[in-house]
């Protein structure tokens, strides 16, 4: 048994996580609140935070697997993609835990631990190959999943990810920061049939997205209102809601016909979202397929992914000390290296 201490640091939750097999401990501190002031993430803060907040993460995630360090067999953590200076600190105290005590380190990509979150569910994980939606603040991609590590971009957007324009489509309807949760809570008292905006690419016959057009509708449509009160912004918020859910929707279902997949996995923070997993699940009861999504605690940045890949990723090469990548493509990752290798 391998026993993995994973840190998670990419951007403004720092997390921590136990993972042997099964997932022994998880801790997180999210920074919501520190940011919300400035309307977004502020990298130099977010790195400040995560360096006081990580060793009482340790602490709380060692003490909840019953374990102290020195019965641990590797140390991973995320590597990047992410904010250069939030990932540093995971990394450095990563670097410093493995040093200590001997132990493999472990670098982590982001989105393939975003990509593999569906695999903590114990009585279901996806079986390969399969499609996978990647949906965040940062990125939106499918991604023809064959294996773990063999990963072929099939489309991502050309503009905007679509958490962020959740985010920025929220801030025009004047809400608070993190948008996007405050724009669906908004949405659901809204009129669907009140008003519609374009889904932007939809009709195209490839797999990119493009969201900063249908943000700027949203704007254009404000400002088209005598009176934006607050019966008119859930109608806009609705009709903003509608127009992404659709077109994430159809990009799946037409990535589902175009790689002859039956499974569809789809992650990360904008996967929470109620009326996108409503969506994909009626998609797949009518087109026959299965569809895998997170818990939602597993949906927004956390350390159990980074540990579970880390997991998967035991017998790889150690990595460098504090080696971070602010860039750093999905498609560039190698299988795991097979047990004795």
């Amino acid at each position: 048994m391998t026993t993995v201490l994973a840190i998670e640091s990419s951007c403004d939750e720092t997390a921590v996580a136990v993972y042997d097999g099964q997932l022994r401990a998880h801790a997180l501190h999210s920074q919501t609140d520190l940011h919300a002031a400035y309307g977004g993430v502020v990298p130099e803060l977010a790195a400040r935070d995560h360096l006081a907040r990580m060793t009482g993460l340790l602490d709380d995630a060692c003490r909840q697997a019953g374990i102290a360090p020195a019965d641990l067999d590797a140390v991973a953590y995320t590597a990047g993609p992410g904010l250069a200076g939030a990932l540093l600190v995971g990394a450095a105290t990563a670097a410093g835990i493995a040093t200590a005590f001997g132990l493999p380190l472990l670098p982590v990509h982001h989105m393939e631990a975003h990509l593999l979150a569906p695999m903590l569910d114990p009585d279901d994980p996806p079986a390969f190959p399969f499609v996978a939606l990647l949906v965040s603040g940062g990125h939106t991609m499918l991604v023809d999943v064959a294996a773990p590590g063999r990963y072929a971009l099939l489309g991502e957007s050309l503009d905007d990810a679509v958490g962020e324009a959740f985010d920025k489509t929220a801030a025009l309807l004047g809400l608070p920061y993190p948008g996007g949760p405050h724009l669906a809570r908004l949405a659901e008292r809204g009129d669907p049939a009140r008003f519609r905006l374009p889904r932007p690419l939809l009709d195209r016959d490839d797999l990119d997205f493009s969201f900063s057009g249908l943000k700027t509708a949203v704007r254009v449509l404000c400002d088209k209102q005598e009176r934006l009160d607050d019966t008119t912004r859930a109608d806009v918020a609705r009709a903003f809601e509608e127009a992404c859910v659709d077109v994430l929707a159809g990009k799946c279902r037409r990535a589902l016909a175009h790689t002859g997949h039956e499974r569809l996995v789809v992650a990360g923070g904008v996967s929470a979202n109620r009326r996108l997993r409503e969506r994909l699940h009626a998609d797949a009861e009518a087109g026959g397929h299965r569809v895998h999504l997170p818990p939602p605690a597993f949906c927004t940045d956390n350390a159990a992914m980074v540990a579970y890949t880390g997991w998967l990723r035991r017998f790889d090469p150690p990595g460098a000390v504090a080696d971070v990548r602010a860039r750093w493509p999905l498609a560039s990752l190698t299988p795991p290296e097979p047990a004795h290798a």
